[in-house]
């Protein structure tokens, strides 16, 4: 029977394809997760890795343990770290990625009743807006969209968001209320550059009844962060198209006005996601059901859609 300490850090690097991201998770150093690996694959007379300077790849002997160990090791080690817990109740620091803007706007506002029932917990909260890998990276659960669904994750979909067409009442003052996305044609428009490609996003708007139309401002201002287009449309500088989860608090409040109504484009599913464990800490467990709980007494799927 191999060490429990050598069979952890050589899932630990399959998960993250890493000895660095692995030794993150198992609080070793990138050089004794490496050992524990060798010894490992020194015991069994197989090599398990591929490794060059740049990447860490299973071999053929590495995937077939993997499958076969994986998921049994993750469900030993969540039960011992389940019994070490506080009379079994949710405790440990609790690793979350989520966006800027959406986290301190639909998230961040229960943390206090959160952290009430569940004093043991600690939040450790990255507001950041690139996508991490939450494996590799040790994190207990991410929130966003387009996060890819790898191997050893799941996703919990808390709503979808739609594009929708917005302005500011003085943007809009003696002007003509459009009734078609073709109307837009020649008003300022305040674009979004995308951050990955670079290039200007452009938008098709369809309607309930499955008309379709593109949107064609003139571009008066391109920025790369939506939370910055919409302060500009509240300043009456132009026409951005604003997924629901940034342009509802304006619309609320009438900073913003909705042009288009019922015209929308979807921008796919904001969700939830976390290791995909038959034992899940009790931590990440209950912040995942207290999250949607919330979200859904506030009726959030059906506020995030524009149509």
């Amino acid at each position: 029977m191999q060490p429990l300490s050598h069979l952890e850090s050589f899932v630990r690097s399959a998960e993250a394809l890493s000895f660095s991201a692995a030794a993150r998770q198992l609080g070793l150093t990138p050089a004794a997760v490496s050992k524990n690996v060798a010894r490992l694959e020194a015991a069994l007379g197989v090599r398990l890795f591929q490794r060059s300077t740049r990447k860490l790849t299973l071999t053929e002997g590495g995937e077939r343990l993997f499958r076969e160990i994986g998921g049994a090791l993750g469900t030993l080690a969540d039960a011992v770290a389940g019994l070490a817990q506080d009379g079994g109740a949710p405790a440990g620091i609790l690793k979350v990625s989520m966006g800027l803007a959406f986290g301190r706007a639909y998230v961040l506002p229960h943390l206090a009743e959160f952290l009430a029932r569940y004093p043991a917990v600690q939040p450790d909260w990255h507001f950041d807006n690139r996508q991490v890998d939450l494996i590799g990276e040790g994190f207990d659960a991410g929130i966003g969209g387009g996060i890819e669904l790898t191997q050893g994750l799941v996703a919990r979909e808390l709503a979808r968001i739609h594009i929708v067409a917005t302005a500011a009442p003085s943007f809009l003052a003696g002007k003509r209320q459009p009734r078609h996305p073709a109307d837009l044609a020649g008003l300022d428009g305040i674009v979004r550059r995308s951050s990955p490609t670079g290039r200007v996003r452009s938008w098709t708007l369809r309607n309930r009844a499955g008309e379709e139309g593109a949107v064609e401002t003139r571009p008066r201002l391109v920025f790369s962060d939506p939370e910055a287009m919409r302060d500009a449309a509240v300043m009456g500088l132009g026409v951005a198209l604003l997924p629901m989860a940034f342009a509802l608090p304006a619309l609320e409040s009438g900073a913003l006005v909705r042009l288009l109504p019922g015209w929308y484009a979807d921008n796919g599913p904001i969700s939830l996601h976390y290791p995909s464990k038959k034992l899940l800490p009790a931590k990440t467990r209950v912040f995942v059901d207290f999250l949607v709980e919330r979200l859904r007494e506030q009726d959030f799927a059906r506020r995030m859609l524009g149509n």
